[in-house]
């Protein structure tokens, strides 16, 4: 797995959790979503590449 699907899981992860037990930082958890798709399109723009 490359950097960015670990970021992006992490990331969907943190967001998907936040949103279910934090519903106090709303914005900072949409912000988390936002980087995960944006790590997301990045793995996949770039490709693989060994490192």
């Amino acid at each position: 797995m490359s950097i960015w699907t670990i970021l992006f899981v992490i990331l969907l992860i943190a967001w998907i959790g936040g949103f279910t037990v934090y519903h106090v930082a709303g914005g900072m958890i949409h912000l988390l979503l936002v980087l995960a798709v944006i790590s997301l399109v990045l793995h996949f723009v770039m490709g693989p590449r060994a490192a």
